[in-house]
């Protein structure tokens, strides 16, 4: 994202077992002018980690479904290279090249392998760990307090019929179906159209190792407590009713509860938002993952990667370079987009999600995964950083904001690459991308 800089992994250890050293080498492949690097490789979900910390690099644990960033010691944002301590200067000159590190909790499982990730770049794969001890010298998170910071990602996708939605953290599954379908308005009985959504809803939980389930009714912020609140209630006692008389095991106690309109997923303020608020929420451990994760092909006759459109009368074209299945259901897309015009231009189209999406600051969030056969469209997943208010949601994906809000401004010939994780279904094939105002493409899962 940032022109002319240059990122490589030049270590990646493991020490003592549990902790990780990443040394990351950058450079300024440019002839013109100086760099500036502590912005660019600063954590955007803390504060304090944009003024000259190297606090942006970390690990994607897969099996663990977290994002693991450099620890925190007391008094200071990250356990990790310091623009003043480590007098590395703030600029990289045309030609030169400066080493950061960062200090973080190892990944899960003892891999032989980690996926890299930093603030300026798609996420790296299969960086291999070394065991040996670094050369250097590197703090040690074992001599004094330090927190780890891990954000738990979320991994989210939808029925196409707009019946359920469903947000997966790596522990349970939490499925929000659709009260629009489920019940008539302001009542509490199911309606014909819910058998098929409590079947499938019911599946999930006899697939799954839960003992309990919990069933909450919600409302959208229209009306008041006195009818939301016990609404809410029987709708959920209906819903819990329902699966449990269609459960195909013993041994799973329901607990269900209304909450009114206390708890929105989504903005109230539009009407796709309160249509998604007015829900009945069943959550439960996640199912059992298959024993075999299914091998990506391609299908006869796909054309490859490359799709180009034209984005609103704008020379302005897409090229999928990627979609890449990782372990523990996630998959990876990257894509690059190009301005191939003779004019300056601003595309802006690639944050420009529905309101209803809670994602914080400007991302590259309008993009969308879709198994047509399945009827499931998969959006980006979110980042679940801890507040003193409750959970702010970042997205996993390419950041538009901050030291990179001017990327939506493209110079003559201009191309820049951009990411997005998803949860990817087993589906092998291609699988339709919907990328911004670019028209749908077919891309294979490699």
């Amino acid at each position: 994202m940032t022109e002319n800089l240059k990122v490589e992994v030049v270590g990646l250890n493991r020490v003592k077992g549990k902790h990780l050293i990443v040394q990351i080498r950058l450079s300024n492949t440019g002839t013109d002018r100086h760099l500036s690097w502590p912005g660019e490789m600063a954590d955007r979900t803390r504060p304090l980690g944009a003024i000259r910390w190297a606090s942006g690099i970390g690990v994607l644990d897969t099996r663990a479904r977290t994002w693991i960033l450099p620890y925190e010691p007391a008094g200071s944002p990250c356990l990790c290279s310091d623009l003043d301590r480590d007098g590395l200067g703030r600029f990289i000159g045309p030609g030169r090249s400066i080493t950061v590190y960062a200090v973080l909790p190892a990944p899960s499982g003892n891999p032989a392998t980690t996926t890299v990730v930093t603030p300026v770049g798609p996420p790296m794969l299969n960086v291999p760990i070394s065991d040996e001890a670094p050369a250097g010298d590197f703090p040690d998170p074992d001599a004094e307090p330090v927190t780890p910071v891990v954000r738990r990602l979320v991994l989210t996708s939808e029925s196409l019929d707009e019946s359920e939605e469903t947000a997966d953290d790596g522990k349970e599954l939490q499925v929000n179906l659709s009260s629009d379908v489920l019940f008539a308005v302001n009542e509490a009985a199911l309606t014909s159209d819910a058998k098929a959504i409590m079947d499938r809803t019911a599946k999930l939980i006899d697939a799954s190792p839960a003992t309990v389930v919990t069933v909450a009714g919600h409302a959208d912020s229209s009306g008041d407590d006195a009818i939301n609140d016990p609404l809410s209630l029987r709708r959920a006692q209906a819903v819990r009713r329902t699966l449990s008389a269609l459960l195909s095991r013993d041994g799973i106690r329901f607990q269900a509860k209304g909450y009114g309109s206390r708890r929105p997923l989504y903005d109230n303020d539009s009407d796709e938002g309160r249509r998604r608020n007015r829900r009945v929420t069943v959550t439960f451990p996640k199912p059992r993952p298959a024993t075999r994760e299914p091998v990506a092909t391609t299908s006869p006759g796909e054309t490859g990667l490359t799709g180009a459109a034209k984005a609103g009368g704008r020379p302005i074209a897409v090229e999928v370079t990627g979609l890449r299945r990782l372990p523990g259901g996630l998959g990876l897309l990257t894509y690059k987009i190009t301005n191939e015009g003779s004019d300056e231009i601003w595309f802006t189209d690639l944050h420009r999600a529905q309101d209803w999406e809670a994602y914080k600051y400007r991302a590259a969030s309008n993009v969308r995964v879709t198994d047509v056969a399945a009827g499931r469209r998969y959006p980006p997943g979110r980042l679940e950083v801890p507040t003193d208010d409750g959970v702010d949601s970042y997205c996993a994906c390419t950041d538009v904001s901050g030291v990179r809000i001017g990327t939506a401004k493209f110079a003559p010939g201009q191309t820049r690459e951009f990411w997005s994780l998803f949860a990817l279904p087993g589906t092998d094939g291609a699988l339709k991308v919907e990328i911004g105002p670019f028209r749908d493409l077919r891309i294979p899962v490699r």
